[in-house]
This record gives structure tokens, sequence and C-alpha cells, in this order.
């Protein structure tokens, strides 16, 4: 394996395959790939620019570009010029939807129009496994056709869905049709475009652990490819206990030989550190770590991308981001709604592992950590791995976990969690934790981290929540009496839904008294910009495709995240700790109230503004 990265850091490239393309289609044998194929050193495209297919344009006319592309390699810039089109009197550039970047290089003009760097036309296919799944039909057919409206997707690619139910491409299409929508702001052409994307889904049916499955898959990609320069990305849309061999036979039976190959894993990524250990062991058997993107969806929300944004390109807060001015950070998710038949999934997970442990885990390392040397991905995931490793182990006693059970409101009785049929009876599996972290660093010392989560709640919301210290020796105390958390500034992060970020701030009220009262300064995402916001997916399918690393999460940072909620989830279990039982449509346990009380904290989404 180190022989394998090292090879392909020396050339900046890629090996897709461990072993050759000819043979592996055709390989049944179920042992560890040989690492002794043939290395090709291939084209990367560059991690901070999208796919803009077909949307070039050359100025013909210019001196400047007939000297680009008199070169040498006259043959690779005849490829480059019938793809694109000349406008007089204007430079070559992209067009971006929301502005122009200028094109700077001939590089870069290939690269749109999806030529490699020695000529060769590349495509790319994307093979969703697990395609008749509701992950597949709700959230990935529908960000890959919003990419390919915005024009995102690279000239030449193919989407093919696997799984085992027997379907014909029709009925794939017919299937995938009934959950595509185009752009709020821009609907031009909505039915044609539909129709393109669709004619380029196929549908191959296979079992997940069959080598020769995958090898008729691997003949179909090629029929698509057409001899050109293969890149492979598999999204694998299936349950954690089938990754391993579905891996192991889209590695020795579909690798792209000549490309790079790549693969989505969606969480969850183990149930602890030694499975999750265990799994990550086992994919890099078949797999280099930089062709393993594990992805967190909520790493792609707009407003935990913009959260580096806020911090580190806007002074007011950047000197403020610390145990200084920070009394506490919260991170808090709730959902309106119980498990509704999927408690047999959720049942073996709980809230722990499927939102604490990943989803609001990172949300805290994106925001804690240092500033990182520069935006590359490697850089900012040390800094967000330091910083998960200078994080004590939770204990059981700043934990409080809840279980929703039955309430009738308004007349509508709503059932309890082991009221669903799904879910062993007598379940002890917590719907509901909160919890006191702390980061023992400089920066961070002594300032709790709050995180609630929690399943069957009064609403839908995901946010973050910054409270600041009191001012020292405040003027305005007797304005807001005794109640000192009244005065103090917060700044919110609503991440979903209905994006926005506000600061709390004290201010007079219009009058000849000296009346105080809690303003918003606010940035309402729906009333500042008209763009609709692209669906996390978007983002991380793009990233992917593109080879941008920074929004999935690397091994080392995946072990340290499980060092830190493992010893609590094992006590959790071995001493069958009881929940604290909570109404369905409350605000959950009272545990929660003290837990907070107990380090002089008030939950910040309790409270008259709401």
């Amino acid at each position: 394996m180190a022989a394998f990265s090292s090879a392909a850091h020396c050339c900046r490239s890629y090996s897709s395959s461990f072993i050759p393309s000819s043979s592996s289609s055709s390989s049944s044998s179920s042992s560890s790939p040989s690492l002794h194929g043939q290395f090709q050193c291939i084209a990367v495209y560059s991690t901070s620019r999208r796919f803009i297919a077909a949307k070039v344009s050359l100025q013909s006319q210019s001196l400047s570009h007939d000297n680009v592309v008199r070169t040498q390699d006259v043959g690779l810039d005849a490829a480059v010029a019938t793809t694109v089109s000349p406008i007089e009197n204007e430079t070559p550039f992209k067009k971006f939807k929301d502005g122009l970047v200028s094109v700077t290089s001939l590089e870069e003009q290939k690269e749109a129009a999806g030529i490699d760097a020695y000529g060769n036309e590349s495509t790319v296919s994307i093979t969703v496994v697990g395609a008749s799944g509701d992950l597949a039909k709700k959230k990935i057919f529908p960000a890959l056709f919003a990419l390919y409206y915005e024009g995102f997707l690279p000239k030449h690619f193919t989407v093919y869905g696997y799984a085992r139910s027997k379907m014909t491409d029709a009925e794939l299409r017919n299937m995938v049709s009934r959950t595509l929508t185009c752009r709020i702001d821009q609907r031009e052409n909505c039915g044609e475009k539909m129709e393109q994307f669709l004619k380029r889904c196929f549908y191959h049916s296979g079992q997940y652990d069959t080598q020769e499955n995958f090898a008729e898959l691997d003949k179909k990609l090629k029929e698509h490819e057409a001899g050109r320069v293969s890149n492979r990305l598999f999204y694998l849309s299936i349950p954690p206990n089938i990754f391993i061999d579905a891996v192991r036979c889209a590695s020795l039976s579909a690798s792209s030989g000549n490309g790079w190959t790549r693969v989505i894993v969606e969480k969850p990524f183990g149930r602890d550190s030694e499975s999750s250990a265990a799994l990550t062991k086992a994919l890099k058997q078949y797999l280099a770590e930089d062709q393993i993107f594990r992805i967190d969806h909520y790493l792609g929300k707009e407003l935990v991308e913009n959260l580096s944004v806020l911090r580190f390109s806007n002074l007011i807060f950047e000197p403020l981001w610390s145990r200084q001015y920070i009394r506490n950070v919260q991170l808090i998710f709730s959902e309106d709604f119980g498990t509704e038949g999927r408690g047999g999934y959720f049942d073996n997970y709980g809230i722990i592992r499927d939102i604490m442990q990943n989803h609001l885990l990172q949300i805290l390392a994106l925001f804690a950590m240092e500033t990182p040397v520069s935006l590359d991905a490697e850089d900012i995931r040390n800094e967000k791995v330091k910083v998960l490793r200078s994080m004590r182990p939770l204990q059981l006693e700043n934990m409080v976990v809840g279980q929703y059970k039955s309430h009738t409101k308004g007349g509508v009785t709503y059932p309890a969690y082991t009221d669903d049929k799904t879910v062993p009876k007598g379940s002890l599996t917590p719907t509901f934790a909160a919890a006191a972290l702390f980061i023992d660093n400089a920066r961070w010392d002594g300032v709790p981290f709050l995180m609630k989560a929690g399943k069957a709640l009064h609403n839908k919301s995901a946010e973050i929540r910054v409270q600041f210290r009191h001012v020292p020796g405040n003027l305005y105390n007797k304005n807001f009496g005794t109640d000192l958390d009244q005065a103090t500034n917060e700044l919110v992060i609503r991440v979903q839904p209905d994006e926005a970020i506000y600061l709390k701030i004290n201010n007079k009220v219009p009058g000849l008294g000296m009346r105080l009262d809690r303003s918003n300064l606010n940035l309402h995402y729906a009333a500042r910009y008209s763009k609709e916001i692209p669906d996390a997916y978007e983002r991380l399918l793009l990233d992917a495709i593109e080879g941008e690393r920074r929004l999935f999460i690397r091994s080392d940072e995946l072990d340290a995240a499980w060092s830190l909620f493992t010893p609590v989830l094992k006590e959790l279990e071995e001493k069958k700790i009881i929940p604290e039982y909570y109404p369905y449509g409350s605000r959950g346990p009272v545990g929660a109230h003290y837990l907070a009380a107990k380090y002089k904290v008030r939950w910040g989404d309790v409270g008259a503004e709401q």
C-alpha cells in the first residue's frame, strides 16, 4: 500500500486499480488484490475549480490566443478548439451562475472540454450502488441532475444504478424522473434537461458480493466510455454490513484501467472504535485512503460551509473566538418526527451514533479549529484532528439520554418509540441525548460545548449558538434585572431550516425613557439572496468528482471522533441505563436543563424569541 501511495504521489496522479483492467474484469478471486499492476500517471483535476462543461469561449481573433494555440502539442490544442466557440472582442472566460471567472491557462480550457494532460478525452462514470433505496431516489439522483442542470458535470458522463432488484433502464428512468426538480430561480428548458439527463441513466442488476456481476457492469461502463480515459465514482448507498463485499468486487472487477476510481461511503462508519477500525482496515485492503470518501452530508450544508468564511474573513469575529470572550457554545439538532418505520435501523445505532458522533462533532471541530495554513483539504483536516485529539472523552455524568413516549395533543395520539413495530419491545436505545464536552487547549480551556440532539421534539431545526460572556461592570445591568443572560450577546447560525446568521445585541427602545430590549442583526438568506441554496449532496458529489477532500472525513479523524464517544456508549449499554422519558412533541427531557445549569448555562433555543 505504501508503494502504491508513493508512486501515485510522485507524479500527482491516481492509480485507480490495484490490478490491470484486462485481468480484473474477469477475476473471481476473493483474495487481496496484487499491488504490482501497472501504475499510469494520469491527470488530476484541480480541486479549486469546478467542471464547467461546454462553457468556455475562446477569442479566436486575439493575437494572444493565437500564440497560445500554436504550441508544440498541435493535436491536443486542435481537440480543445473543436469544443469551444469564438466570441469577438472578449477574453477567454468560464461562466458561473454567480459571476465570471477568468480562464488564465490553456489547461483550464482543456479541463472544461473534458480533455486530460495527454490530449485524451475523459469521461466520468457514476455508479450508485443501492440505486433502488430511498437515499438514492430522494437525494443522490436529484443531486446529480441538479449538477447537470447547472452545467457542473463534465462533458462526457454516465450514471449507472446498481442494485439487486430486477429493473430495466426504462424503469430506472421512470423511478428517477419522479424525484427530479429544477431550480426555482431558473426553470428554462427544464423538461428538455431532464430528458437529456435521463438518457444518460442506465441500470444493471447484480449482487453486492459477486465479482462476476461487477465484471458485467465493467463491460457496460466500457461501452459508454468508448475508449476515453475512464474516471469512475462508486456511491455506496447500501447498509454498512455489505460495504466490504461491494468494495472488494468493485475494486477487483470494475475499477478504471486508465483513470481514477473513487468510492463514497455513506455513514455509519462502525458502531464504536473497534468496529470502525476494522471497517477502515478492510476498506484499505482494496482502496488507498485517497480513494475513500467518507460522506457526512451535514458538512455540505451551506451554513456549515460558511463557518470558516464567517470566522476567518471577518475581523470582527476572529479576535472574539476564544475562552476570553465566549462563555459557551451550543450545537442543537432536533426533529419533529419519530422513527416512522425505520426503527430497525435506528435501534441498532441510537441518536448518539446517528447524529452526535458525526454531524455535530464534525461541526464542532470546524468551529473550534485553529486557522489552517491554507484552504487545502489536508491543512483543514489536520486542524480538525487536532481539535478532536484535544477533547476529553465524554463521561456519563456529562450526558443525559432520553426516549420519547406516547402523547396526545389536539385529539391526536402520537406513538411512543417502542410502539414502532420495527423497534424491539423494551428497547433502551436513546432517541434524545444532551452532552457537555470540553476542549483542553489554550483557546478553549474551560468553555463548555453543549450538544443536544433528539427525535419527536417540538420543532425541526439545526443550529449553532455562541453565547458570549457578560459585559464586565455593565452600566445597564439594572435594566435587565437579575437575569444577566438577557444582556448577553449571542451569535446564532441557523443551519436549517430557513438558513440565517444573526447576532443578538442590546438596544435602546426609541423614546424618552431608558428602556432596553434585545434586537437581532439578521442575515436572512432567503431575503438577502435570491438564488436557491443547493442541497448538501450536490456540493459533496461535485467535490468527490473533482477529488476535493476538504469536506470528507479522513481515517485518523474518524478514529479520534470514535475515541471520544466509545467509552460512554459502552457504559450506557453495559449498565443498561434507562433513558428519561419525554412526551412526543415536547422540548425533551428535563434532565437536559439540569445538565446545562450545572455549567451555569441556559439552552438558547428555549426563550421568548422563539
